[in-house]
């Protein structure tokens, strides 16, 4: 069974099929992913790989990771990050007044605007995957050809609405998380030897 979505966003996302119907497949196509060489990176993890618990519901005082890109196509007029749980479809992050620049965001850095996630706040929303279920993270970066006047606060729809039609490039960055138990210290673990 087909999960109607298109062959070329299951091999940008990797890791095989994509339940979910991700921004990238309802607002771009394959003729605009990587143009001009537009990539997405992250020190905190490789294209595939496993997100660190200090981006996650595991640790307390957990933030969104660190991101990087390279310069978007002459002529883009924003930059957006949109990122989705590619296996169950909730979104954890929208970002969009970023400078149509070669860029990054700080790990934890709050960016210039940001959208209601699927909890309805406007924070990154932390991973966290049913105990040893692995969920894969698609950060998704959109340049487009003019400025976004959304407010802070839009929904995902909203940003998707405004987004169709408008986008010059795009890049994809996976990562992927399974959930773990949280583990607690109990004061008895902590050597009384009596």
């Amino acid at each position: 069974m087909s999960s109607g979505v298109p062959g070329w966003v299951e091999q940008a996302v990797g890791g095989g099929a994509v339940p979910a119907a991700l921004t990238l497949a309802r607002v771009a196509d394959e003729r605009v992913m990587g143009r001009s060489g537009f990539a997405l990176t992250s020190v905190a993890f490789r294209h595939g790989g496993e997100l660190d618990p200090s981006f996650t519901a595991c640790e307390e005082d957990s933030v969104a990771p660190p991101l990087e890109w390279t310069a978007p196509p002459p002529g883009s007029q924003e930059i957006v990050l949109v990122v989705e749980d590619a296996d169950k479809g909730h979104v954890h992050w929208t970002v969009w007044g970023l400078p149509p620049q070669k860029g990054k965001l700080l790990e934890g850095e709050v960016p210039p605007r940001t959208g209601k996630n699927a909890h309805g706040n406007s924070e990154w929303l932390l991973p966290d995957p049913p105990l040893g279920e692995e969920h894969r993270y698609v950060f998704q970066l959109f340049a487009l050809d003019l400025p976004l006047t959304l407010m802070p606060g839009a929904t995902h729809e909203e940003l998707v609405q405004n987004l169709d039609g408008h986008v010059t490039a795009a890049a994809v960055l996976t990562a992927r998380f399974e959930g773990h138990e949280v583990e607690e210290w109990d004061a008895d673990d902590l050597g009384d030897d009596d």
